[in-house]
């Protein structure tokens, strides 16, 4: 029965051993890496908490930072004569106006899906386009195989793709159920045998949860929960935090460690899990059962965490249908950028997990409303008082569009208290401590990796000019106009054409358009 609870999850709900989508094709796209890339007259958000800083160059060699220049005053000519010089075959990046920050981290990366239809190829060049330069694969939905040859061509820069750390779904390619703690832990001594960054569970039995977990510390590897229902009520968060976990994915698991008057959530006595509107439905009045903010066990649940050092990765944005449903289904991008068969699973279905409107309404909505406004109290004083929060998207599900739903977690951070500096480290820096990478990348300072995006405008002031699509602004002259949109996107040393990458993703659209005949339709309507 506990395997096959695992097999329920992690198959039926992912797709772990579905067949992989299609390889993202060998082609060099970019510029670079070069002996020496200067980037000029920027304006610098380093993602330490530092304010903004500029003018200044940042000078690259290969694909580390060895220099950040400040080389004069807003508003005041630049004196050339103390600009960082440019050697022969240098590349330079007029860049004078422009805003830099670190690459961002997407802790919660799935790699399309067969059933989405949507392509290693599609899916890259969407993060590619929004700054996203490194992504946590949290079950290796495509096979542990498929993400680490495409992890080994990214590195080696073969491919247009974010770097990837590998999490496999415990259990995934057991040849019988895994029904001991030993068997439990050989598994894991395998998957890191294998190559894999990590682990990504779905709930256990606790013995075989805390053998997993132990071996795993023991092997220097990280790893990510979502606590989900079929197991939550014998091991929860704290459970996990205590045992070794090192982030959680979404919120399950937390209220019910903050359960007071009782060990299991308000089922409805004809709650069915398989029918994921009673799932959902019931998921949006969980956080009402838990302790209140600030109160005394909520406080002691929250230390505890902290006292860990535990990492949450809320994916705020993969929820927000449950809230507004309207707002997810019409956002402006699905028209050119969201590809039919991924449309198509989006609709409401009874097997496609994440398409759970058999009858979303009112009701539904206002509890989620409300679900929000507690999970973000949380997640905002749990940062106030020093714990991790990082940025994630769970794209590919629930009207969540690869790229487009990280920007929109950005705001959802920003919705929650965030100052958007702290917005920006959650997505940066943050994320590559979760990692183990914050020596690598996750801030732009000296002796770090190139990965670095350049924005028109002032992302601080406005996190939509980080959409794709930009934001919408009247000028002087009342004319309306898009503005921002990433403009190049640095991956260990090699810039990218952000605005191309996504003029790709449209073709690719278009293409199975005209091959399908297929017109974007909304639920319901002929």
């Amino acid at each position: 029965m506990r395997y096959f609870l695992l097999l329920f999850l992690g198959i039926f709900y992912y797709g772990i051993t579905a067949q992989p989508v299609e390889e993202a094709p060998l082609v060099y796209e970019g510029k670079g890496p070069f002996e020496q890339m200067i980037i000029r007259g920027v304006t610098l958000i380093n993602s330490t908490g530092a304010p903004p800083v500029g003018p200044v160059d940042i000078v690259i060699q290969d694909n580390i930072i060895k220099d950040i220049k400040v080389v004069g005053y807003p508003g005041v000519e630049i004196d050339s004569s103390r600009r960082p010089q440019l050697i022969e075959g240098g590349y330079e990046v007029d860049a004078h106006d422009s805003y830099v920050m670190p690459g961002f981290v997407d802790m919660h990366g799935h790699i399309g899906g067969r059933w989405q239809g949507a392509g290693g190829e599609y899916v890259f060049k969407l993060w590619m386009a929004h700054g996203i330069t490194t992504i946590r694969d949290p079950s290796c939905g495509n096979g542990l195989d498929w993400v680490l040859k495409h992890k080994k061509l990214s590195e080696e820069g073969k491919i247009t793709a974010p770097r990837i750390q590998a999490y496999t779904a415990f259990g995934m390619g057991s040849e019988e159920p895994i029904s001991t703690p030993e068997m439990a832990r050989d598994w894991v001594r395998n998957n890191a045998g294998k190559g894999a960054d990590g682990i990504k569970f779905f709930g256990l039995p606790p013995d075989l949860f805390a053998a997993a977990l132990d071996e795993n510390k023991k092997l220097g590897l990280r790893s990510a929960c979502h606590h989900a229902q079929m197991e939550v009520g014998r091991w929860n968060v704290l459970h996990s935090a205590q045992a070794g976990l090192t982030s959680m994915e979404h919120w399950y698991g937390l209220p019910e460690a903050l359960f007071e008057d009782r060990t299991i959530q308000d089922y409805p006595l004809d709650y069915n899990y398989q029918n994921e509107q009673h799932r959902f439905g019931e998921a949006g009045r969980l956080w009402k059962q838990a302790a209140k903010p600030y109160s005394p066990h909520w406080d002691k649940v929250m230390n505890e965490l902290l006292e860990l050092d535990f990492t949450l990765d809320p994916t705020f944005n993969i929820y927000e249908a449950s809230r507004d449903l309207q707002r997810a289904r019409r956002a402006e991008w699905h028209e050119n950028y969201t590809i039919p068969s991924l449309w198509r699973f989006y609709q409401p279905s009874k097997i496609s997990h994440g398409s759970y409107w058999h009858f979303w309404g009112t009701e539904e909505e206002v509890n989620w409303r409300q679900n929000y406004h507690l999970w973000m109290t949380f997640i905002n004083e749990y940062k106030n008082r020093g714990g991790r929060i990082t940025a994630g998207s769970d794209s590919g599900f629930i009207f969540q569009l690869y790229g487009f739903a990280y920007i929109r977690e950005l705001e959802l951070l920003r919705e929650a208290g965030f100052h958007p500096l702290e917005v920006v480290r959650s997505a940066t820096l943050n994320g590559a401590e979760a990692l183990g990478m914050d020596d690598e990348i996750g801030s732009i300072e000296v002796g770090k990796k190139a990965d670095i995006i350049i924005i028109d405008e002032n992302p601080l002031q406005n996190l939509k000019v980080l959409y794709g699509t930009g934001a919408i602004k009247l000028t002087e002259d009342n004319k309306v106009v898009r503005v921002g949109g990433v403009r190049y996107t640095i991956k260990d040393g090699i810039i990218y054409d952000a605005k191309q990458l996504l003029e790709d993703v449209k073709e690719m659209v278009d293409a199975e358009k005209e091959e399908t005949g297929w017109t974007l339709k909304q639920p319901g309507m002929n």
